[in-house]
């Protein structure tokens, strides 16, 4: 009997060690950061194609950066291409770097306070603090979904509003980490609800009386459990392709709104921008979507914005051309003006603002476009985070709470001046 106990054990054992995910190793690798000009933009693109390397920040146009990753097995035949063009080192050691960044403090059961945004936290426990936020404030606040993942993972969220009751003011909507890497997102968005409802100023509670809240810290649930679990720098969500053996699509270039539009996304679905096979053909869109349209139609949506990772920019429409102009243009470019002022005066951050074609680059089926001229919110905006490329996506955790509260003052200027 002990024996078949003991057989038991090891085929149970065996069986969960065969099922778990392999997790992807950047030990050794090095993130270099290339300046791009008129003149090496294709000579990047070569060698980051003939090296098969991934990028954090493509060569697109001249006077930005190449963010480029390079295993180790790599490193000698990239530093010879590129010795002349000067690449500047990000990590000498990604994989130091996403460990130091991983080590995070325990977090305690119903404990919200802002020691939460002192480390980065694990999916099942952001679930468990908006919980725990939402039962702070029962009368005021709710846990909310926005539909399910391709998974089947809620799409979880915290809806809050001010004393004339829920859903009855128009409605602020924020979207973070639909990029799965981009973990800052998550926090800065969490960092919002959490002001909100916890402090006590008159200003304050005049915005919740004005507005209805939907924050979404985690859009890409299922992108984000496998950075989690496997791949920190996943980007994609986790669909299958047909005819390939890549998996994802990039949510944010699946919209159903100038998807078409050449220039803007891949058609490889090994890309980490890759479009989709159709228009709006991922879960996630459908259901991010559908519910945009129903608050829309329920109470109005007065402000969106969609929360990214790195490059400190405050964006608005269009994405899908760099001519097409949003008709209340003017408007937005004086928000976003006065947004980044805001942001400055915090902790000194620098953030660039305007339209996202002409101030990142061209973007087709982004959310931004469809909420904008599709739902046809009063205003939409999308904003990269911390960095500019220092650290890039792997953001040490100390730097948590001063994005939260210089993004923060950021999206309390618009509240307080948005017609």
């Amino acid at each position: 009997m002990k024996c078949l106990a003991l057989l038991s054990a090891f085929l149970a054992s065996a069986s969960a060690a065969a099922v778990q995910p392999h997790r992807v190793s950047y030990n050794g690798y090095k993130v270099f950061r290339v300046s791009v000009e008129e003149s090496n933009i294709g000579r990047i693109n070569d060698v980051v194609d003939r090296l098969n390397l991934q990028t954090w920040k493509p060569a697109k146009k001249a006077g930005s950066f190449a963010d480029i990753v390079v295993h180790p097995d790599q490193l000698e035949a990239f530093q010879q291409e590129t010795q002349d063009l000067k690449p500047v080192v990000m990590h000498e050691d990604l994989g130091l770097s996403i460990e130091a960044e991983s080590s995070s403090q325990n977090f305690a059961i119903n404990a919200v306070n802002s020691t939460w945004f002192n480390s980065y936290h694990a999916y099942a426990d952001h679930l468990q603090w908006l919980r725990d936020l939402s039962a702070q404030f029962p009368n005021t606040s709710e846990i909310v979904t926005s539909g399910n993942s391709l998974n089947g993972n809620p799409i979880t969220g915290i809806h809050f509003w001010g004393s004339s009751g829920k859903g009855k003011k128009p409605a602020v909507i924020l979207h973070g980490t639909v990029h799965a890497r981009e973990w800052i997102t998550t926090l800065v968005v969490e960092y919002f609800a959490y002001t909100l409802l916890t402090s006590t100023d008159a200003t304050t509670k005049g915005l919740l009386d004005k507005y209805d809240f939907y924050f979404f810290p985690v859009v890409n649930v299922d992108g984000f459990l496998y950075t989690q679990s496997t791949d920190r720098l996943w980007r994609k969500n986790r669909q299958t392709n047909s005819g390939s053996s890549c998996i994802g699509r990039d949510i944010n270039r699946n919209w159903n709104y100038m998807w078409n539009v050449p220039g803007g996304a891949s058609t490889n679905p090994c890309a980490e921008d890759y479009k989709g096979a159709a228009a709006g053909d991922s879960v996630e869109f459908k259901a991010l979507s559908a519910f945009i349209q129903k608050i829309k139609t329920a109470q109005g949506v007065k402000l969106y914005i969609d929360y990214h990772s790195y490059s400190q920019l405050f964006m608005t429409p269009y994405g899908y051309s760099c001519t097409a102009v949003a008709p209340n243009n003017s408007e937005l470019q004086s928000l976003a003006k006065g947004a980044v002022a805001a942001i400055r005066a915090v902790h000194g951050t620098s953030f660039d603002y305007g339209p996202i074609c002409s101030t990142i680059y061209q973007a087709t089926g982004s959310s931004v476009d469809y909420v904008s001229d599709v739902i046809k919110a009063d205003y939409t905006f999308t904003s990269e985070l911390r960095d500019t490329g220092r650290y890039g996506f792997v953001l040490p955790a100390d730097q948590i709470l001063p994005s939260g509260e210089e993004a923060y003052a950021g999206f309390k200027y618009l509240l307080q001046n948005m017609k």
